[in-house]
């Protein structure tokens, strides 16, 4: 476990505590090693979380699965990035989405009360973890409504436009990579993979993009 903690010293969660400090943090939260291999489920649609989790080696996916196998691909989980925290308060309830490894994946799970409940020492660096907390969920919120505008254009182009000019700005670069294969664009965006294949090609013809794979350059 203690060969994560360069990986958790750069995580939002642990921003401003030293390494020492995080491997002496690492009992007093409870902390807990898992690995998945890649399509293993990290966890289920109406599981109960009681910890918070931090992924520290490969990539997941948060994706709703309706009853016929269609997927919505929420969000992606990189290293470093944590996911759990929406459900382990009392009131929260359960999963509403699977978290799914798309690659061979360690991660580390928190006790959640032990984060929130500072020791009796309240040492400076617990209480960091604390407020980290705190502004990574802010974040997170906000890449939420991010993905509610790109959804909320009506037309397949506007989705991608939407959501290919947000990626373009993110990376400061007209020439990007974006974290897609086809068809994870495609759940991404909550549309038909046909039907976004063929617009891609639209806007490529009409001098508004050009594409290699998963790279972009938007003219």
């Amino acid at each position: 476990m203690k060969r994560f903690i360069p990986v958790l010293k750069r995580t939002q969660l642990f921003s401003g505590v030293s390494e020492n400090e995080i491997s002496s943090m690492l009992t007093c939260l409870n902390v807990t090693l898992k690995t998945y291999k890649k399509g293993e489920y990290v966890f289920r649609e109406g599981e109960h979380l009681s910890d918070i989790a931090v992924l520290v080696e490969g990539q997941l996916h948060i994706q709703r699965d309706d009853y016929w196998g269609n997927s919505n691909i929420i969000s992606i989980v990189n290293v470093g990035e944590m996911f759990g925290e929406a459900y382990v308060t009392p009131n929260s309830g359960a999963m509403l989405n699977n978290v799914i490894a798309i690659a061979d994946s360690a991660v580390l799970f928190f006790d959640a009360k032990r984060i929130i409940t500072t020791c009796p020492s309240a040492c400076r660096f617990h209480s960091m973890v604390v407020q980290n907390l705190f502004y990574a969920i802010s974040d997170k919120n906000r890449k939420l409504v991010q993905k509610l505008s790109h959804m909320s254009n009506r037309s397949t182009r506007e989705k991608l436009m939407s959501y290919l000019s947000e990626e373009s700005s993110r990376q400061n670069s007209s020439t990007f990579i974006i974290p897609f294969n086809r068809q994870q664009l495609a759940d991404f965006l909550s549309v038909d993979r046909s039907a976004m294949s063929k617009e891609l090609c639209k806007m490529r013809d009409d001098g508004i993009i050009r594409f290699e794979k998963n790279q972009f350059t938007l003219i």
